[in-house]
């Protein structure tokens, strides 16, 4: 798990789970994608979908199929409204959780937004082999969780440790 002195681009897909956005006005996501391909990441595929806990089931499913995805960020729908279902939608996808990204994330949100970071449901986690990030749908939130936590830890230079030099090593038995 040590840091390598090399950066390694990885390929990251981007989903906005929204029922009122579309990709012309999707700030959240048009912020994640700018991100990754900003900090040498490369957009893999981007997509849009409605809470609907079985299309976001369905087309993550799809991503995390693919050999070549490393990542896959997704905005939206982790709030306690009736419909937002990102963590039922992908928490059963995931092969081992990651509860540190969203205590830290939800810590770090204290100083942005005081208590109301409780209402956030932000995750991430493993699925074969590709890591699942799961953030809030406010473009500050994705800001904060992007430029706070995920950009290091998907930076394989980063000491000590880091998720992206973690790669090679996710599919042993």
């Amino acid at each position: 798990m040590t840091a390598q002195t090399d950066f390694i681009p990885l390929q990251l897909c981007v989903l906005t789970v929204s029922d009122t956005r579309t990709l012309e006005n999707d700030s959240s996501g048009d912020y994640l994608a700018g991100a990754l391909q900003a900090a040498g990441h490369r957009l893999h595929a981007r997509a849009l979908l409605p809470d609907d806990r079985y299309r976001l089931r369905a087309l993550v499913s799809a991503w995390i199929a693919e050999p070549a995805v490393d990542g896959i960020l997704v905005t939206g729908g982790t709030g306690f409204t009736g419909r937002d279902s990102t963590p039922e939608a992908l928490l059963p996808l995931l092969d081992k959780e990651m509860p540190g990204f969203g205590e830290l994330f939800r810590a770090i949100s204290v100083d942005e937004i005081g208590t109301s970071s409780l209402q956030s449901r932000a995750f991430a986690g493993v699925a074969n082999a590709t890591f699942l990030f799961a953030l809030p749908g406010s473009t500050s939130a994705c800001r904060t969780a992007w430029e706070k936590i995920i950009v290091h830890q998907l930076d394989a230079r980063t000491r000590p440790c880091n998720l992206a030099g973690l790669r090679p090593r996710l599919r042993e038995a």
